[in-house]
């Protein structure tokens, strides 16, 4: 993944007052950390930081007073309703250290016909490389047929990356599909057990109602 270069302003004030003050400015306040360095309270260029932040895993390079650190995105904290970045946290890394990271997963293809495929995992813990990291891990179910499961340890990784957690994890299921039969008896029986009429098919309450009454006897 290229490192993306970004240049920031040691940050003095703090506090949700100067916190705004920053945003309105178009900056991001962001804390930059780790390998025992104290924390550095930084500002990073508004529009810059929210593009190279699309990418998961953003291997950033911070130009701090002239002073480059690599790093990566720990934290992000978004507004919910905008979406804007409102901070950063960054931990400091280095070139050829291993570090622990998710990564999304991309499924591709169309497994075999009368099949639903169900995705587990969008994304998995994986260990690699800071410098090294894989913008997604691709997951092919192409033609797969009905009882296919895809396991962590299947996963096709780069080269120098491992997993990270179980390689037993279950990633993709493949089974059958349903009929629109079994479909049917199976909300039929739900809507038994739970003692819901089963509906009347359109029309037939009408029919039912313009029926002419048997004639009763005296």
């Amino acid at each position: 993944m290229p490192e993306v270069k970004l240049t920031a302003e040691l940050r003095t004030e703090f506090g949700k007052g100067a916190a705004r003050r920053i945003r309105r400015a178009d900056k991001i306040p962001a804390v930059l950390y780790g390998h025992g360095t104290d924390p550095v309270h930084i500002t990073l260029p508004g529009h810059e930081t929210l593009l190279a932040l699309r990418v998961a895993n953003a291997l950033l390079s911070i130009d701090v007073d002239g002073s480059a650190q690599l790093a990566l995105p720990k934290q992000v904290q978004r507004d919910p309703l905008k979406h804007t970045i409102e901070h950063v946290d960054l931990v400091i890394v280095r070139r050829g250290e291993k570090v622990t990271v998710d990564v999304p997963l991309s499924v591709q293809g169309e497994a075999a016909s009368d099949t639903l495929v169900v995705v587990d995992q969008t994304s998995i813990a994986i260990e690699a490389e800071a410098t090294a990291i894989p913008q997604e891990i691709v997951v092919s179910v192409e033609d797969l047929p009905a009882g296919t499961q895809i396991l962590a340890g299947d996963l096709q990784l780069p080269t120098g990356a491992s997993l990270a957690i179980d390689a037993d994890t279950l990633i993709v299921n493949v089974s059958a599909a349903q009929s629109a039969e079994a479909l049917e008896a199976e909300l039929a029986e739900a809507e038994a057990e739970a003692g819901i009429e089963p509906t009347v098919a359109e029309g037939t309450e009408a029919a039912e109602s313009e029926r002419t009454p048997e004639p009763q006897n005296a």
